[in-house]
């Protein structure tokens, strides 16, 4: 069991999870399926298994296109309409997994709703909260709002700047955040020229308590693998920034210290937890997926990789990482 202080004292009764899909056993003739849920335990490195869940109709024919607060979001192939779902979370209802219906997606005429590159919503729970509001952000210039059960169609809106292709959408308290860098970490000209060849997807993560706020540079370099018949990234350097308040205002500092913090990057809304919080996390470190699989010291600066464990499906078509979730 993992304690979690946030004002209160708050018990977990999972590590976090990263999904690795399901396992279909039975149809049902209903048009349901009965299935296992995999998913992966970073903390014991292997699999955990979800017996048994209910696989509804709805997600036969649809694709998991991210994940925020533990929450599944997927799209249909066919009319491109989008459902919440619970049916990754271990704790929630085997036979009756919730299911949230979202508005058909619709492209601006100069973007694209094929390709999504993250979700986030802006509170922990889409169910009966009028101020909650799922973002959808496209790989491109399209960025899609929608209130669950309030609103009928997407707001869709035009991002003002090209570098936003590669940036991940989250949440924040309102207003303009104008982020200032100082402290880049020392490196060798070979290591900056390295880095500068490198792939760099940002993220900004904030702590639990809402203390802490850190701006996360992934930097990976591609490869092109005959096995995989394409390319294949691996994960060079992470750097992290925390805010911090001086005389000049809120500026991101270089750090190669996050404390007991421990912080989780895949295509999901990322998110940070005390490592104390669940027994096995390691902290000062980022857990990530997507570009290579394994954690990041920012103590010693080096990436350890995680072999594929045992049961896995061959292919992963939706790695997303969830939150612990709690009794």
């Amino acid at each position: 069991m993992c304690l979690y202080i946030q004002k209160s004292i708050r018990l977990f009764s999972t590590s976090p999870y990263l999904t690795l899909g399901t396992r279909v056993k039975k149809i049902l003739p209903a048009g349901c399926k009965i299935g296992d849920v995999l998913l992966f335990d970073p903390t014991k490195e292997e699999i955990v298994t979800v017996p048994d869940k209910t696989i509804p109709e709805e997600l036969m024919d649809e694709e998991m296109m991210g994940a925020s607060h533990g929450w599944g979001f997927f799209c249909d192939r066919t009319d491109r309409s989008v459902r919440i779902s619970d049916i990754f979370n271990p704790l929630a209802s085997k036979t009756n997994p919730v299911m949230i219906p979202l508005p058909r997606l619709t492209a601006l005429p100069t973007g694209q709703t094929e390709k999504v590159f993250n979700v986030a919503m802006s509170s922990s729970s889409p169910l009966g909260e009028e101020d909650c509001v799922v973002a959808i952000k496209f790989s491109g210039i399209q960025l899609s709002l929608c209130r669950p059960g309030c609103d009928l169609e997407w707001t869709n809106i035009v991002t003002p700047f090209n570098c936003l292709d590669t940036t991940q959408v989250s949440y924040d308290s309102p207003g303009l955040h104008e982020l200032f860098y100082r402290d880049h970490p020392v490196l060798d000209q070979s290591e900056w020229e390295l880095l500068s060849s490198c792939s760099r997807t940002e993220y900004l993560v904030e702590s639990p308590s809402g203390g802490d706020r850190f701006l996360v540079k992934w930097y990976a370099l591609g490869f092109f693998s005959s096995n995989l018949k394409g390319i294949y990234h691996k994960t060079k350097r992470l750097m992290v920034f925390r805010e911090e308040e001086t005389t000049e205002g809120k500026i991101m500092c270089y750090t190669e210290d996050i404390g007991d913090m421990c912080i989780f990057l895949a295509s999901n809304e990322a998110f940070c937890i005390p490592a104390s919080s669940c027994l096995g996390l390691k902290p000062n470190c980022v857990y990530y997926m997507g570009r290579g699989f394994g954690f990041y010291d920012l103590t010693t600066g080096e990436a350890h990789h995680y072999k594929a464990p045992k049961g896995a499906p061959s292919a992963l078509t939706a790695p997303y990482w969830l939150p612990p979730f709690a009794i």
